[in-house]
């Protein structure tokens, strides 16, 4: 009987986890649908997600903190809610396949001679400012600078040349790189274009681009709880939700790895330690204004909704999609004992093909944690896909091929930890 029992308690742990990276995937796509408009400022894209998230905790049960799961805050932060199109004689370019506005544009509109500067002109300075010179009068000029193909030194030269230049006028950068796109919380004068080599064949381009600024856009972290045996010490699970929005009202960015996939697997932490009480206070906070510049948790520190000494240890999840080729741990030279029992875990059980190593870095919401004092560790997972901040970054590009691994193994390691 007593065996017995024990293959029925080992094959319900199994279907739970199953059932739990199932549904984490309608989760993530969900997150990633069109409905949440890439999780950013633009139709409020990020309060819907901040609402499902804690619709979730609740159907869990998931306590609150204070009678509520939400923390509100403001920042400014510059959208693109309306027209995004260039038109090139006949063509009409695809934002975010054929071109991305840098974040900081403003609104621009109407339809402007373009001026290619030659890279001798642009090395030369007294060349530069002569053409320069010749076009102050003009109003209905974009200037074009190509990186394509030209040595890293070259490009970081050309890169701030192309910066300065928006202080005169619209400027469209060629460049065959990779589209990685971000957010911005101020204006520059005239706008930045990245776009494709040798689209812009015309003599005069077409720009619709409509920016907005908010002065202050309300957000929210969503925080809850799960009671432990002992209130000694508090275990904390982060993982920002919030992504880059819309670039028009056509493209928006989904967010899929980055972090729909954290956020689906802070919830299935919350699920697991709902149906297994935990040894300490177990604390789940999914944060806003990350792409912003880590706002939400930088508020949340700053304004703590749990005593920050009481913290035992937090660990952030961010870009949990694939795993093919294992994790990332950063801070783990900070803490090395805690890195290592990690190590023996993953060892132990065969979860991941690596733990990788890394020092400190200020990339995703551990970092103010870390910079008040509180043991925390950033994870993400290694793999093929390397679509980031891009509009590639979708639900069907994902391989969820670790994720019942990492489950198991955030799950192993967290019930041994000990304060």
């Amino acid at each position: 009987m007593h065996k017995f029992l024990s293959f029925i308690f080992l094959f319900t742990i199994g279907f739970t986890n199953y059932a739990q990276s199932d549904q984490a995937k309608i989760r993530v796509q969900q997150l990633c649908s069109e409905d949440f408009h890439g999780r950013g400022y633009v139709n409020g894209g990020d309060s819907i997600a901040a609402f499902y998230i804690a619709s979730i905790f609740d159907s869990i049960g998931v306590q609150k903190v204070d009678g509520s799961f939400f923390q509100e805050f403001n920042f400014q932060v510059n959208t693109f809610p309306g027209e995004m199109a260039l038109r090139c004689d006949q063509a009409e370019f695809t934002p975010g396949v054929d071109f991305i506005v840098d974040p900081a544009s403003p609104s621009y509109s109407g339809s402007y001679k373009l001026v290619h500067l030659e890279l001798e002109t642009i090395l030369d300075q007294d060349k530069l400012i002569r053409i320069l010179q010749e076009n102050k009068a003009k109003r209905n000029i974009a200037y074009v600078v190509s990186i394509s193909g030209q040595s890293k030194d070259t490009v970081v030269k050309l890169k701030e040349t192309a910066n300065e230049l928006t202080a005169l006028a619209m400027v469209f950068l060629e460049t065959d790189d990779k589209f990685t796109w971000s957010v911005a919380r101020g204006q520059r004068k005239y706008p930045l274009v990245e776009i494709k080599p040798e689209l812009l064949t015309c003599e005069r381009i077409q720009v619709d681009i409509d920016a907005r600024m908010l002065a202050a856009h309300k957000a929210r972290n969503v925080i809850g709880f799960i009671p432990g045996v002992s209130h000694k010490k508090k275990i904390v699970f982060t993982a920002h939700y919030d992504h880059l929005g819309r670039m028009g009202k056509k493209t928006y960015f989904p967010g899929g790895n980055d972090n729909a996939s954290g956020t689906a697997m802070l919830i299935t932490m919350a699920e697991h330690f709902k149906m297994h009480k935990p040894k300490y206070d177990v604390y789940f906070i999914a944060f806003a204004g990350e792409e912003a510049g880590l706002l939400g948790s930088e508020y949340f520190v700053q304004n703590p909704l749990i005593k920050l000494k009481k913290i035992g240890f937090l660990i952030n999840l961010d870009i949990m999609g694939s795993g093919e080729e294992g994790v990332t741990v950063v801070n783990a030279t900070v803490h090395p004992e805690k890195f290592e029992q990690l190590k023996k875990v993953n060892e132990t059980a065969n979860y991941l093909p690596q733990i990788k190593e890394r020092g400190p870095a200020a990339n995703s919401d551990h970092y103010w944690f870390a910079e008040a004092g509180v043991p925390a560790i950033f994870i993400y997972t290694m793999g093929p896909n390397k679509h980031y901040h891009d509009v590639f970054d979708t639900y069907e590009e994902l391989s969820f091929a670790a994720y019942d691994n990492i489950t198991k193994l955030l799950i192993s390691y967290t019930e041994n930890l000990t304060f």
